[in-house]
Formats: C-alpha cells, structure tokens, sequence
C-alpha cells in the first residue's frame, strides 16, 4: 500500500458494537445515535484500524488506498 486510507463507515450496517471505538479510539467514535463514525476521512495506513475493520460483527468499515483506489484487504 502505497498512500493513505480512506475511511468511511456504513451508517445502514453499523449496529453500533463499539468495537472499533475501542480498539482505535483515535479513529473512530459512536455518535449520539449510537452509530459509529470514523474521526479523519483520510489516515496514514495504521494497524489499530486495519484490527478495528477486521473485528467489526457486519463489515461495516471500509478502508480504501488512495494511491491506488483498491480496497484494502482485510485478511
């Protein structure tokens, strides 16, 4: 990976688990609805978020290169 990710979340997928607030506090909070959102909609590609993807119950975090327009795996 060459450039930054982008990070957006899936404001109709996320049911609000928390885990991606708690892995990566830095990256991401719940709103006042409950729903998560991701603090910076550009980051330097950081492990805690890639973790914070990976773990979240319905694929609701999506992570894009920049430089490339791929999407990042998440295995």
């Amino acid at each position: 990976m060459s450039g930054q990710w982008q990070v957006s979340v899936d404001r109709f997928g996320c049911i609000g688990s928390g885990m991606c607030a708690a892995s990566a506090a830095e990256f991401f909070e719940l709103d006042t609805s409950g729903k998560s959102r991701a603090l910076s909609e550009k980051i330097d590609p950081d492990d805690r978020v890639l973790d914070a993807a990976v773990s979240c119950p319905v694929e609701a975090i999506r992570l894009v290169d920049t430089a490339t327009g791929a999407e990042v795996p998440l295995d």
